[in-house]
């Protein structure tokens, strides 16, 4: 059985999970606290030296990291239902859209980090903090957990990632959407999956007003049916905000 290393309100650990639904295939459940920065720990970081999660244990041992590596992995070994397109150079198109979106992700985390990861962080002293970062190999992530603990994001910042997320996702899968009910067309692929995360947030709490039928009704659309697939509730891709 595969073993999962995740996070429930992890973006890139929600892509995993969708995909793992989708394909009905069983994983063993190991939660990574980012908190408390348990995925950059020795041990962890011992099996992804990059310190992020979702981190994917093989049935033979060996490790996979990085959710849109992952997922192609997961089609590729388990073809039923194909997760990917038929056609060469549509799952190019396919890899393209995944880094185009992975691209937006500080503009996701001003808003993500925010929640939680603030509430720790600025609970940190200068020392404790300085340790900590310490240990978190990517430098863009070492300036959030700055941020976060000790220069919250302004408005003006806010509203600069939000205007990019529309303009560089909304607004690009309005356009996307209208060669078919799927971002490459006909088949639901890693291309959707790799959206879900960042369309679930926009419609929580980021965004909503942009997520209606008058303002973009091709993703309107899209979002419904991406909830009315049956891996979407077994993914459990619940609300971001809470306990």
């Amino acid at each position: 059985m595969y073993v999962l290393y995740h996070g429930w309100r992890s973006s890139a650990s929600r892509r995993v999970r969708l995909c793992l639904a989708e394909k009905g295939l069983a994983f063993e459940s190991r939660i990574i606290d980012l908190t408390k920065m348990e995925h950059h720990s020795p041990a962890f970081l011992k099996l992804n030296p990059n310190g992020v999660i979702p981190l994917l244990i093989l049935e033979d041992g060996r490790s996979l990291y990085e959710s849109g590596t992952i997922c192609e992995y997961l089609d590729e070994t388990h073809r039923d239902p194909p997760l990917r397109p038929d056609d060469a150079f549509q799952r190019a198109e396919m890899r393209n859209w995944i880094r185009h979106v992975d691209g937006l992700i500080g503009n996701l985390i001003i808003f993500n980090w925010a929640h939680s990861m603030a509430k720790v962080a600025t609970q940190w002293s200068d020392a404790e903090l300085a340790e900590k970062l310490k240990n978190v190999p990517s430098k863009e992530r070492r300036e959030a957990w700055l941020r976060t603990a000790r220069k919250p994001y302004t408005d003006e910042e806010r509203q600069e990632a939000r205007d990019k997320l529309r303009i560089g996702l909304l607004d690009r899968m309005e356009a996307m959407l209208a060669e078919g009910t799927w971002l490459l067309g006909a088949r639901y692929s890693i291309a959707d999956i790799a959206a879900v995360p960042f369309i679930k947030r926009i419609d929580e709490e980021i965004s909503p007003d942009e997520m209606t039928a008058a303002r973009h009704p091709r993703v309107h659309a899209w979002w419904q049916a991406i909830q009315a697939r049956p891996a979407f509730a077994v993914a459990n891709i619940g609300p971001f905000t809470g306990s």
